[in-house]
């Protein structure tokens, strides 16, 4: 008999509604894909916890910002941890999956980021601007940030929130990858329109820059979408690097392209599943 098709829970909540863009699309050409190799179930983020263990990985793509369903994600995470649960991003990640410390620890260790404290103290750390940005650390699609003058930020750093230097910046570009490969870029010409993207031609410092962040992560399976600004003197710096469940604005992309990007994400998901077979077959 042939062998069974792997099982996967896609976790994605198709009624959330972002700003200039509609994830559910994305997700239902992608789940129209990979129903040509699994066998696939949809359901919220609120319900994932409870119906993970009847699938051989979950994947978690747009599910929305963390901070809506902050209990029910904990819950989840914890009990993937736990249980050893294949969850594609891997859990394990450094970076947004993880919340926004990292941002912190790689401005402290002098990463190309753009430079983030936490709290009162540590401020002069950050070079005198006329404003700040101040975002939760648990915060997502733009969630609670403000752009405070410099004569308020020291009463929001409570630790709760990262502290920023409001950036002069030419336009954002973000890197994507799949596994360890990079797939496209994107970028904003318009500063003031951060979603309005186009394809961007990536150059060989680009991509170094958006490796090392990818090296850094050292995440092994899943997709990252690397946010940079680029700054007026023509260097890039970080301003996010996402590996929970980054929107990939496939819209943008001209067909080829986002048929080559299934492909690879197809493929990623087999040699994941793969990997969960051979771990729990018998020797």
């Amino acid at each position: 008999m042939p062998a069974a098709r792997p099982r996967l829970l896609y976790v994605t909540d198709l009624a959330y509604e972002a700003r200039g863009r509609r994830y559910c699309d994305e997700d239902i050409l992608l789940t129209s894909r990979l129903r040509d190799r699994f066998d696939l179930a949809l359901c919220h983020p609120l319900d994932a916890a409870a119906l993970m263990d009847g699938f051989d990985a979950v994947v978690v793509r747009n599910s929305g910002p963390v901070l809506g369903y902050q209990r029910a994600y904990d819950a989840f995470r914890a009990r993937g941890l736990a249980t050893g649960a294949r969850v594609y991003n891997p859990l394990t990640g450094k970076a947004d999956v993880a919340g926004k410390q990292y941002l912190i620890d790689l401005s402290a260790a002098g990463f190309p980021v753009i430079p983030t404290v936490g709290r009162a103290e540590e401020l002069h750390l950050l070079p005198p601007v006329e404003r700040y940005v101040v975002k939760p650390r648990l915060g997502a699609d733009s969630l609670g940030l403000r752009i405070v003058p410099a004569g308020q930020v020291a009463a929001l750093a409570t630790g709760q929130v990262l502290i920023q230097p409001c950036v002069d910046f030419v336009h954002e570009v973000s890197f994507y990858f799949v596994d360890d490969d990079f797939q496209y870029a994107l970028h904003a010409p318009d500063p003031q329109r951060r979603w309005e993207l186009k394809p961007y031609a990536a150059t060989a410092a680009d991509l170094e820059f958006a490796r090392r962040f990818i090296d850094w992560n050292d995440l092994g399976h899943g997709i990252q979408r690397v946010d940079a600004c680029r700054t007026r003197d023509g260097g890039l710096l970080l301003v996010e690097l996402e590996d929970l469940n980054p929107y990939l604005s496939l819209e943008a992309l001209p067909e080829e392209a986002r048929d080559a990007f299934v492909a690879a994400f197809t493929a990623s998901l087999g040699r994941f599943v793969q990997g969960v077979r051979e771990v729990l077959s018998p020797a």
